[in-house]
């Protein structure tokens, strides 16, 4: 895949997943009770501690493979399938439990910086399977460099949604962050079936044994 695609398509899938715009009136209303000063430090921890989820399990992915005995076409195939429950919420405009919390669970956080906004809100299921699916199997420096440096733009933005989030919600109509969540579960869902479409194509192969012609040995 050239770089230029890898790149276009990583910062597209987490952008998808973070979902910044639909995810800052949900801050904003777990941080109304908090001074200026703590909701920045409350959106800094959050986005901090979510790229350092997320590089951990990008860095270790390959090591994951291999302690479970997980095969990439599977882990693609179960990672889509999570992507694509996701982006049928977002498509309805209705949360998902595995992008959100329940009240019940935000209230037993003792910090919310770290739950519910660093994860699962944040680094999720969905953004955890994305960055393990995108970096794949094989080592390779370039494609992990690659994945951590778009998440760490992608955390940047979340971060500036965050703290300008009040005004933000303010000057966006209810119905246009609609419109957006929305368009964010398409694109989800695109990626979501790609993955799946990636992970049989690949489970085929091992078990058909088919060589790069295309026919069966």
């Amino acid at each position: 895949m050239p770089e230029a695609a890898f790149v276009l398509q990583t910062a597209v899938s987490f952008l998808a997943i973070m979902n910044p715009i639909g995810n800052t009136p949900i801050f904003v209303s777990l941080v109304e009770d908090f001074t200026e000063e703590e909701r920045i430090r409350i959106a800094r921890t959050a986005t901090l501690w979510a790229f350092f989820i997320v590089t951990a399990f990008t860095l270790g992915g390959n090591l994951i493979f291999r302690l479970f005995g997980i095969t990439l076409s599977a882990f693609r195939i179960a990672g889509g399938i999570l992507l694509f429950m996701i982006a049928y919420h977002l498509v309805r405009a209705k949360r998902s439990h595995q992008h959100h919390p329940t009240a019940e669970e935000e209230e037993e956080a003792e910090d919310i910086a770290i739950t519910p906004l660093a994860t699962p809100i944040l680094a999720g299921p969905g953004t955890i399977t994305t960055a393990l699916s995108l970096v794949g199997r094989k080592t390779d420096p370039l494609k992990i460099l690659t994945v951590i440096l778009v998440f760490a733009v992608i955390c940047l933005l979340t971060y500036l949604c965050f703290i300008y989030g009040e005004a933000l919600t303010k000057r966006l109509r209810p119905s246009w962050i609609g419109v957006m969540t929305r368009l964010m579960g398409l694109i989800l869902a695109v990626v979501a079936v790609q993955m799946i479409l990636e992970g049989f194509s690949g489970a085929l192969t091992q078990i058909f044994k088919i060589v790069p012609s295309g026919l069966p040995r």
